[in-house]
């Protein structure tokens, strides 16, 4: 089929460029104040971002690392996680989620996806502690009955900016003795209304501790690699401290084997200068996001749109929606200059580097699902108004015609 390319300028997935040409001299300053200084790993201005992100957080500490990979493996690591251990996420993540746990020497065991949110199911996740594990008398652990491993941790992952329901999650651990540590990679300021707690809490103050990312498309991104714990645990935060350089707490005295995981003074400074805008670039997002929900609302294309609850609060790092032939309607988009993204298009546990876990298609179909639907749309703050409606146009004229084919085809099949 023949489809007319636009002749419009693109509408992009990502927008990088503009918010770095409007803070451009701050930035620049960071830079000279690097190269007059002389610290450009640690230093004063990874502690001024330390304390300003934990104060943003709502947590006592925040350790500044050097990826978000890194945040989640020290967290682990630091809340006592290893080999022998496992550790239940969700297949439906970057992989980076289950690398951090097989890099601590434990194995990633998985639960399905709440189907409406695309983030861990509570209820799911008390099915398999109840069900699929038993609990040692002797040893007083929770072990799972498949591979007898101890359970000791949960990663629930706020997945595309929106909080996994915390609540029932943070139950379990207690009831469990298990520790859990937000993946808060894509969820930046992003907030979850705890019933039990009455009040709105940040992604990252609610586990033990929490990793975030800092790769340069996050809603609050720095100029390269760049990642951070957050957690209110004094020994998690200064264990952190040892791991991310060398296992030294003093120079040259090494308590532990760590590893080179230090953020860069230049990063940290890029990131102070942005962190006072993060709650406004979300407000943006949260409002690009209303906007796209209402003109597919208004429209005839046949496609699901981020489910939104009363007690989460998203910060859209990223808007995915659920369509039936997702190729067509990419290529579509793709010829009508709209950029667009698949997170993801294989769940963890059906990935390569997992095939030693035995997994096969069908063992979480909730999460096989929703990588076979979700497209991700142009998302960031500065979107405009008109290049939603272009890419909402686009959808509807793809869905349209892919409507009218499938029609015409099954008109030949019935003559």
């Amino acid at each position: 089929m023949n489809h007319i390319r636009s002749t419009s300028a693109p509408v992009p997935f990502l927008d990088l460029a503009t918010p770095h040409r409007e803070l451009q001299p701050e930035l620049m300053a960071v830079c000279r104040r690097a190269l007059v200084e002389a610290a450009f790993i640690g230093g004063p201005m990874v502690e001024e971002f330390e304390r300003a992100f934990a104060r943003y957080c709502g947590t006592r500490y925040c350790v500044g690392v050097n990826s978000g990979t890194d945040a989640l493996r020290f967290a682990l690591v630091a809340a006592g996680v290893g080999s022998g251990d496992a550790v239940i996420t969700v297949p439906n993540t970057f992989i980076a989620t289950a690398e951090a746990i097989s890099q601590t020497g434990a194995t990633p065991v998985f639960v399905d996806i709440d189907e409406k949110t695309g983030n861990m199911d509570p209820g799911k996740l008390g099915e398999f502690l109840e069900q699929q594990c038993e609990f040692h008398q002797k040893t007083a652990k929770l072990v799972t009955l498949a591979q007898k491993l101890r359970v000791a941790a949960i990663v629930p992952v706020h997945l595309y900016g929106n909080p996994v329901d915390m609540d029932p999650v943070l139950e379990l651990g207690r009831l469990y003795g298990l520790e859990v540590i937000e993946d808060a990679c894509q969820a930046h300021g992003a907030s979850y209304f705890s019933r039990n707690q009455q009040r709105w809490l940040k992604a990252g103050s609610m586990g033990r501790a929490a990793a975030f990312s800092f790769y340069p498309g996050k809603n609050l991104g720095a100029c390269g690699d760049a990642g951070a714990v957050t957690t209110d645990d004094e020994f998690v935060a200064e264990r952190i401290r040892m791991l991310r350089d060398h296992g030294q707490a003093r120079k040259y005295e090494h308590s532990l084997i760590g590893y080179n995981g230090r953020l860069d003074a230049i990063q940290a400074g890029l990131l102070s200068v942005k962190l006072p805008r993060l709650d406004e670039w979300n407000r943006a997002r949260r409002e690009a996001a209303a906007l796209y929900s209402r003109l597919f609302a208004a429209s005839s294309a046949p496609v699901a749109v981020p489910t939104q609850l009363s007690n989460f609060q998203s910060v859209f790092h990223l808007y995915v929606i659920q369509a039936g032939d997702r190729a067509i309607l990419q290529h579509d988009l793709e010829a009508a200059g709209v950029g667009t993204g698949i997170h993801y298009p294989v769940p963890v546990h059906l990935q390569a580097a997992y095939r030693d876990l035995g997994h096969k298609r069908g063992d979480y179909p909730c999460a096989e699902k929703a990588a076979e639907r979700v497209l991700s749309l142009p998302m960031f703050p500065t979107l405009s108004e008109s290049q939603q409606q272009r890419v909402v146009d686009a959808v509807c004229q793809s869905t349209q015609r892919a409507a009218v084919a499938a029609g015409a085809h099954d008109a030949l099949r019935a003559a």
